[in-house]
């Protein structure tokens, strides 16, 4: 639930950013009027996302046990497609993003209304479809409970809270660093969901090594234990993982969390110092 909780938290303040920033130059321009078809676009973004989640849903459980392993490991690299592309595109837009919304709404506004409700719903939709594959491919470890539904919707909540008090200009908080750290714990959930990705592969039939196991830490990390299952949960860390899902983990995490975190890695390096200048006077 932790994961979904932060895959929640993350998209639903990229959406709620998009839409407080639109809803604010509207309002601060004088074009109240128009909030209506914002609102509009942003519904029917929120009601094709809601309803291509569980298309994914519905449509899985119509396949055989090894289409659905299949179905599944299709979804996870998707997922982890989108979140890997997601990451590293917030990472550099976070900010300007302001700037270029407003810049679009502006040239929106200047075609009519209903460009305004398709630029809205352009700009969440994106955000509502990467949500819902990333909400399927996370929970497919726990389908049998209420856990990643609870955790998306309160992911989705805080982000809606967080959103309204940035709009409200209640709170402050450092865009760039959030979504940096935020980041690069998605890509290690990434790497769970593609470590996933290839269990269901094997599960399949498709991949050999099922049965083979890079390392067995039950006994230190017992399945029914709280600990055991945060890590789980969080990043699809297994006290048994094959040899293949282990080098599927740590294959996508090590390089894809080293590319993400070395810009901000070179800037805190210190700066090499100056040369002192030589004395007047000294020169051969």
């Amino acid at each position: 639930m932790t994961a979904i909780y932060l895959i929640g938290l993350r998209e639903g303040l990229e959406i709620t950013l998009v839409v407080s920033i639109l809803v604010a130059f509207l309002v601060k321009s004088d074009r109240r009027h128009l909030l209506k078809w914002v609102w509009a676009g942003v519904a029917a973004a929120a009601a094709i996302s809601i309803g291509f989640a569980t298309l994914l849903e519905v449509g899985a459980t119509e396949l055989s046990f090894e289409q659905q392993e299949t179905f599944e490991a299709v979804a996870s690299f998707v997922a982890v497609a989108f979140v890997t592309w997601m990451i590293f595109w917030m990472r550099r837009m976070a900010r300007r993003m302001a700037a270029e919304l407003r810049g679009k709404l502006e040239e929106a506004i200047q075609v009519g209304t209903f460009a305004v409700a398709g630029m809205a719903f352009l700009a969440v939709i994106r955000e509502g479809l990467e949500t819902s594959i990333l909400f399927y491919a996370a929970a497919q470890g726990a389908k049998d409970t209420a856990q990643p539904l609870i955790g998306i919707s309160l992911g989705l909540l805080t982000a809606v809270v967080l959103g309204w008090l940035l709009y409200a200009s209640a709170i402050r908080i450092n865009l760039t660093k959030f979504f940096t750290w935020t980041g690069a714990l998605l890509v290690l959930v990434a790497a769970g969901i593609f470590k996933y990705g290839v269990h269901d592969l094997q599960e399949s039939g498709l991949v050999p090594g099922l049965n083979t196991y890079a390392f067995d830490l039950t006994k230190a990390l017992p399945p029914d234990a709280w600990y055991a299952e945060l890590l789980r949960g969080m990043f699809n860390f297994t006290p048994q993982p094959t040899v293949l899902e282990t080098i599927a983990w740590v294959g996508y995490g090590i390089p894809v969390l080293v590319l993400f975190l070395l810009p901000l890695l070179r800037k805190q390096q210190p700066a090499a110092p100056k040369p002192a200048p030589e004395p007047a006077g000294t020169s051969a």
